[in-house]
């Protein structure tokens, strides 16, 4: 049986173990993230944290100067990952990426979900109106603990 999910390889390279469904499912997300950077969505607030919470100016200053390059990051990591979805090698610089992009859609699907350290460790109740975003959050989740996994093979 083959192993799901991600591991460094041998060689060095980066594997991608993944059904079709699942790579699907990886291409369209961003694109749903997407949507919600453009519109400022409400569920955003979890990736872009004050810096200065309680200094209204130095935090709009922050803003103002590095708000864009923080955006321009997560839609780059975003796009990574929906354009590399299908592969079945990826560079180091792609599984970055990856690590990026999941770690964004954590965070706003987590936002969204409300979800807490309690609840993220709770087994899903199948009744629950959420549970297949629920089921997703868990699965994006262990998703990346294995790109974190992979990476830290390198370092060994």
């Amino acid at each position: 049986m083959t192993r799901r999910g991600i591991s460094r390889a041998h060689d060095g390279s980066i594997r991608v173990e993944l059904g079709p469904e699942e790579r699907l499912l990886l291409a369209s997300l961003p694109l749903q993230v997407e949507a919600a950077l453009e519109s400022g969505d409400p569920s955003l607030r979890r990736l872009f944290p004050p810096a200065h919470p309680d200094d209204e100016a130095a935090e709009e200053e922050y803003r103002l100067l590095v708000g864009a390059g923080l955006l321009d990051g997560r839609r780059a990591a975003l796009q990574a990952l929906e354009r590399t979805a299908h592969a079945d090698r990826l560079a180091p610089d792609e599984l970055g990426s990856w690590l990026d992009a999941l770690e964004t859609l954590r965070l706003v699907l987590g936002t969204q979900l409300e979800v807490t350290e309690e609840t993220s460790l709770a087994p899903i109740d199948p009744d629950d109106p959420e549970a297949p975003r629920l089921a997703l959050y868990h699965w994006l989740s262990w998703l990346q603990e294995d790109v974190v996994h992979a990476l830290a093979a390198s370092l060994r």
